[in-house]
């Protein structure tokens, strides 16, 4: 069950956190994979040296995916089929973001939002959509999408933007392509840790445990989580699932009001 024997994966944005959390889930699973991300970093030796220990091959990918769109979708598609001719599974995962108050966002730091959150999964996508129908290849596309796509985050309106706009384009990418056999899915956390989130919640234990709140199942758990959730949207057993968004993030979506802290709960009482 859940096993990718005989594919080959790469993975944008995947030398640490939920990247490198993918990389590994599907490199345990028996797929190659190509592990990309924008410089050589201990990080991502790290997570070349995870995914090798299942006896797959994997290789770095350098490149730096916010520029010439079109030009750089074309160049990250021949260098990955130079390493897997065979490579069907495509996972958009890379991505940024800033915080800022929406009065003081300017536009450089939107437009690197979404050049990284939203335009480079797009034309990625399409060159990789492109050579499939050419080759007939049954390829399988994974975005890493996030709760604040339908929760928005104070301080993360264009991150909250972009995120909302991978949702909506995966289910439209679902209607282009499910007929030409290609599977398009999103994967979407709640509060994990990362390498960026875990400084943040190291040193403020309050906001460690203000998120706990919000959050039914009462935990902030690793990247780890992530990598499971992905490996069954690309796998055989998700066959019939076609455009969809699977929450991982321990309820948070599901609830419309967060519980109350305990001392605040007995304020309020009658």
């Amino acid at each position: 069950m859940f096993r990718l024997d005989g594919h080959s994966a790469l993975i944008t944005g995947g030398t640490q956190g939920v990247g490198a959390s993918i990389a590994e889930s599907l490199a345990a699973a028996g797929a190659n994979v190509i592990v990309h991300g924008l410089e050589p970093s201990s990080l991502g030796d790290k997570t070349l040296h995870a995914c090798r220990s299942h006896n797959v091959d994997a290789f770095p990918l350098y490149m730096d995916l916010s520029r010439d769109f079109e030009a750089m979708a074309r160049e990250l598609l021949e260098r990955s089929l130079a390493l897997f001719p065979n490579v069907d599974l495509l996972v958009n995962n890379a991505g940024t973001f800033r915080e800022s108050d929406f009065l003081d966002v300017d536009f450089e730091s939107f437009d690197r939002t979404m050049r990284l959150n939203l335009y480079s999964g797009f034309f990625l996508t399409q060159a990789f959509a492109r050579h499939w129908v050419r080759n007939k290849v049954t390829g399988r596309v994974l975005f890493t999408g996030s709760i604040n796509g339908i929760l928005s985050e104070p301080g993360h309106v264009a991150y909250d933007a972009s995120k909302g706009a991978v949702a909506a384009m995966v289910r439209s990418l679902c209607v282009s392509l499910a007929p030409c056999g290609i599977r398009v899915n999103s994967m979407a956390p709640g509060l994990v840790r990362t390498p960026l989130t875990d400084p943040v919640l190291s040193q403020d234990p309050a906001a460690l445990e203000w998120m706990k709140l919000h959050t039914p199942c009462r935990q902030v758990p690793s990247s780890d989580v992530c990598g499971p959730a992905a490996l069954f949207l690309l796998s055989d057993e998700a066959q019939h699932v076609h455009g969809q968004t699977l929450y991982v993030d321990g309820g948070m979506s599901a609830w419309q009001q967060p519980d109350l802290p305990e001392t605040l709960r007995s304020k309020l009482s009658p």
